[in-house]
C-alpha cells in the first residue's frame, strides 16, 4: 500500500500492529525516499475473516502523519 513518507509508513505499521497484524512498513533504502509503504502480504493459512479484519483496521487507521 503506497504511504508516501517513510514517519507516516512507521507510524501506520505500529498502529496495525497493535490492531493484531503484521504489516510492516518498507521503507528507503528498499524503496526510493517518499516512496514508503506497507507490505500486505496474505497466505492460504489467512480465511476471508482475517483478510475482511485486516481491511476494517486499514479504513479505520488514522492515515495522518502523526
Amino acid at each position: 500500500i503506497p504511504v508516501g513518507e517513510e514517519s507516516r509508513a512507521v507510524a501506520l505499521a505500529d498502529a496495525l500492529e497493535t490492531a493484531g497484524f503484521a504489516v510492516p512498513a518498507i521503507r528507503p533504502p528498499t524503496v526510493p525516499p517518499g516512496g514508503s509503504r506497507l507490505r500486505v502480504s496474505t497466505s492460504a493459512l489467512h480465511d476471508a475473516s482475517m483478510i475482511e479484519a485486516l481491511a476494517t483496521a486499514i479504513h479505520h487507521t488514522p492515515w495522518s502523519t502523526p
